[in-house]
């Protein structure tokens, strides 16, 4: 018992110091209370005060907020669009992803396939326009002739390389152009006789060249590596009697078209003016002859396409296709299609039917020319 009262007057000892306790901060919070309401005004104006200078600092945060706006649409904008992009790249790749190589391969195939069914379409064309030319690479001596076979087949892209217009025998070989830029020989061949001139060609596996100090034409097979022959081109000027205007022995220009194989020379009997002759590719036999009325010496290159010769008035700067002759009507017409000499002395212009391009040696640069035709498409009714 005694020991319960005990307790009890602890716990009512502990109770009257809190009451006491809490006497003295009610009586200091009246204090205050009287403080704040006799100095209310005063204070009222020093928190609007403090208040006004808050609202200044935010101030100049209104326009960041404004731009943060901005360039939140923006970020929303470019997500969209990588959003997409991203579906559009997965729908590629799902479609890629369809097919196998060997698939895709055969597709690439199908597709060379019908263009060049639809190339086999355009019927012979009219040059209308030399665009270029595209420099392919810079080696050699002011002449030279560099070309590739207009009847090898699609996969064969070999180039034939022979420096300078004479006391050269000496062709190199090129398994594709980029051999022959990055200067990689595949073979060399050494010929039997030097050539005249830089009008040579080749054409389905040989090549056709004038023998120096002569008429006659050669055919070298580059397969046998032999010549498989050779014949004189009768009464055709040599060595400098009726050469282009910049001289180099290029009497007889042998060239090929869509049509065959064709030389282009002049002789005593037309008065030095350019004779057109299409030859056999195998026994180099004169097919057929046109005489025309352009001085061979006045021509600076000339070229066939599609059996019409065309031919520039000069080899230098300013040069034109001024002059062309159509070996089907037998008739001539005076043209005026600008060739741009970008170095300034051509020394061999020859077409190449299969790539539809003029190859050109044009002062040591080899260089290449687009042509633009105006062709007819033949359909099935005109078979």
């Amino acid at each position: 018992m005694s020991q319960s009262i005990e307790v009890l007057n602890l716990r009512t000892q502990r109770d009257f110091q809190y009451v006491m306790k809490m006497e003295s901060q009610i009586k200091g919070l009246r204090s205050k209370l009287r403080q704040i309401e006799s100095n209310r005004r005063t204070l009222l104006t020093k928190n609007f005060q403090e208040m006004k200078s808050k609202m200044a600092d935010l101030q100049p945060l209104i326009p960041v907020l404004e731009q943060y706006k901005t360039d939140a649409r923006l970020i929303s904008q470019f997500k969209e669009e990588v959003r997409n992009l991203s579906m559009v790249l997965l729908g590629i790749q799902e479609e890629i992803g369809a097919y196998d190589y060997e698939e895709l391969q055969h597709r690439v195939a199908s597709l060379e396939g019908r263009l060049r069914s639809c190339m086999s379409r355009l019927t012979c064309g009219k040059l209308m326009k030399i665009s270029g030319p595209d420099t392919v690479k810079t080696s050699g001596t002011r002449f030279g002739a560099w070309m590739t076979d207009p009847q090898a087949a699609p996969q064969n892209n070999k180039v034939w390389y022979m420096d300078s217009y004479t006391n050269n025998k000496i062709v190199r070989e090129y398994k594709s152009v980029s051999d022959f830029v990055a200067g990689v020989e595949s073979r060399t061949y050494n010929l039997p006789f030097h050539w005249a001139g830089t009008n040579h060609v080749v054409y389905n596996g040989s090549l056709y060249y004038n023998k120096f100090q002569s008429n006659i034409i050669v055919r070298y097979s580059f397969e046998s590596g032999r010549v498989v022959t050779q014949r004189a081109l009768e009464a055709a000027g040599f060595h400098n009697v009726y050469p282009y205007t910049w001289g180099g022995f290029s009497d007889i220009d042998l060239m090929a078209d869509e049509l065959g194989l064709w030389a282009v020379y002049a002789t005593n009997q037309n008065a030095g003016n350019i004779v057109i002759s299409q030859l056999d590719p195998i026994t180099l036999q004169v097919l057929n002859t046109w005489n025309t009325e352009y001085s061979k010496r006045n021509a600076g290159e000339s070229f066939m396409i599609c059996g019409t010769l065309y031919i520039t008035n000069s080899h230098l700067t300013g040069a034109k296709v001024y002059y062309s002759y159509s070996t089907k009507t037998s008739s001539y017409e005076y043209t005026d299609i600008p060739i741009h000499n970008q170095y300034f002395h051509m020394s061999m212009l020859d077409y190449n039917a299969r790539e539809r391009a003029l190859y050109g040696w044009n002062n040591g640069h080899q260089v290449l020319f687009n042509v633009t035709l105006f062709h007819v498409i033949k359909t099935d009714d005109d078979s």
